[in-house]
């Protein structure tokens, strides 16, 4: 990046910089805080110091570590790979056998989850004990897999992302089979999950949620939003303070012309005075 904080100031810093000099900066600024390269705080103290400027040396500093118009910077690379979303299921459909075909928790504990492929048939048994089975991130080896579980006083959860369909099939005495996440319509292309089994004196529940990287994605959306959205009322405010300054000026210039008025009638009437 030049010396030029903004493109279209001289190079020369003793020169005095004119109103319109002071609106470029303002105006990068305004477009840092949008973008979050800013926060309120730190855009008020650099606004204010654009007003209080009077030549070029004081106006490029206000902006020499934000990028100005013209000036692409260069692209990001990150290191880490994001997981998928929930779209694009043609990509999850990998074929296969599966990663594993079974489990089983007696009076304690088992879990499937991250990444890994679901067989066409998974089969669990859950004896005074409980499993987790989440699905958000998995690949699936066929577009109908079938979950098997058998819960004797004990139980058993299953996490599925949105856009799956959930077909909910067991029997329960005395226990029951959670069919809260099943009846909603699934993406086009999307798996289908038959969930089956047996549950006495224990359960089996089907939940749908979305993945970590789809509600951090959201979070920052949001921040998005309400970026904008101050920085929106950002700019009113500026406006409203830009018409304060310049009816302000003007009254300003009224008055002066009134003065002027004044102090030419009082010079003419002592002139008339002495003549009489």
């Amino acid at each position: 990046m030049t010396d030029d904080a903004v493109p279209g100031l001289p190079a020369r810093p003793d020169l005095r910089a004119s109103d319109a000099d002071r609106e470029r900066v303002a105006e990068v600024l305004r477009d840092a805080l949008a973008e979050g390269r800013l926060d309120m705080a730190e855009f008020e103290e650099r606004l204010e110091e654009t007003y209080k400027a009077r030549t070029y040396g004081e106006l490029t500093p206000i902006t020499r570590d934000l990028p100005v118009p013209g000036v692409v910077p260069p692209p990001v690379v990150s290191l880490h790979k994001e997981p998928s979303g929930e779209g694009g299921w043609a990509g999850r459909m990998v074929g296969g056998e599966g990663s594993s075909s079974w489990a089983v928790a007696v009076m304690s504990g088992f879990q499937r989850k991250g990444r890994w492929t679901v067989p066409r048939r998974f089969t669990c048994v859950a004896l005074m004990g409980g499993g987790e089975i989440d699905l958000r991130e998995a690949d699936f080896s066929a577009a109908e897999v079938e979950i098997t579980c058998v819960a004797i006083m004990g139980g058993v959860q299953i996490v599925v992302p949105p856009g799956v369909e959930v077909v909910v099939r067991g029997v329960g005495v005395m226990g029951g089979f959670d069919q809260d996440g099943s009846g909603a319509a699934g993406d086009p292309g999307g798996p289908r999950v038959v969930v089956t089994g047996f549950a006495f004196w224990g359960g089996v529940g089907v939940e749908r949620k979305k993945t970590r990287a789809a509600r951090q994605q959201e979070k920052r959306d949001r921040g998005a939003a309400r970026r904008e959205l101050r920085s929106a009322l950002r700019d009113e405010a500026h406006d409203a303070h830009r018409r304060v300054r310049e009816s302000h000026k003007d009254l300003l210039h009224e008055h002066g012309r009134r003065r002027g008025r004044q102090r030419e009638e009082r010079r003419e009437g002592r002139e008339r005075h002495y003549e009489d």
